[in-house]
């Protein structure tokens, strides 16, 4: 499943449109789910109310993703909570035709968990995202090397946490791939919840 990179100029079709992206970036900032789905209602309401801000024919994903990361920054600057990582996520996640083991997926998912928010925003932008270092760094307000930093910084700290679990996934393109089958699986989550409520 691959995610829909396509803009149609259409801002409430594009914006619904990227609803699931933004439910994945809102689960690996925030590593909860009841916290993520109210940060994407918060950045949709925020980009509703903005929508006569928005350049028409500038960067729209990357507009509403720094809406939803401000945000983000300003829950954390009001409340300083400590969050425990969700369990439940590897278990919501799991879908055993795309994984070999569920095992593997909830030993990343922990893993994942366990890097710093600025690490975990900057491998899932690269990674599943496809974005360049260059847009992750201008939407974190950072330099080109700290994106890099971060990301390699991260898949060290997940090499080094899932190799005495599994060899395979020990090494940077295994990590990566877990980092998209796991968002694929939050894509294809989100979309069945949403049928399922439709």
């Amino acid at each position: 499943m691959s995610i829909p990179q396509t803009i149609t100029g259409d801002f409430h079709v594009d914006l619904k449109a990227l609803l699931p992206r933004l439910r994945i970036y809102a689960l690996s900032l925030t590593r909860d789910r009841d916290r993520a789905d109210d940060l994407v209602q918060d950045a949709v309401v925020k980009a509703l109310a903005g929508q006569r801000s928005f350049q028409p024919g500038t960067n729209f994903p990357a507009w509403v993703f720094r809406i939803q990361r401000n945000e983000f920054i300003s829950g954390l600057r009001r409340q300083r909570p400590t969050v425990p990582l969700d369990d439940a996520i590897a278990s919501t996640l799991s879908h055993a035709p795309v994984q070999e083991s569920g095992l593997v997926v909830r030993e990343f998912t922990r893993a994942f968990g366990l890097l710093a928010a600025c690490q975990r925003e900057a491998l899932l932008l690269a990674v599943l995202e496809g974005w360049s270092y260059r847009r992750i760094a201008a939407l974190s307000d950072v330099s080109v090397g700290t994106v890099k930093s971060r990301i390699s910084r991260a898949r060290t700290a997940l090499k080094l946490t899932l190799a005495g679990k599994d060899p395979v996934a020990a090494d940077a393109a295994s990590t990566d791939s877990l980092v998209r089958m796991l968002g694929e699986q939050a894509i294809w989550n989100s979309g069945s919840a949403a049928t399922a409520a439709g």
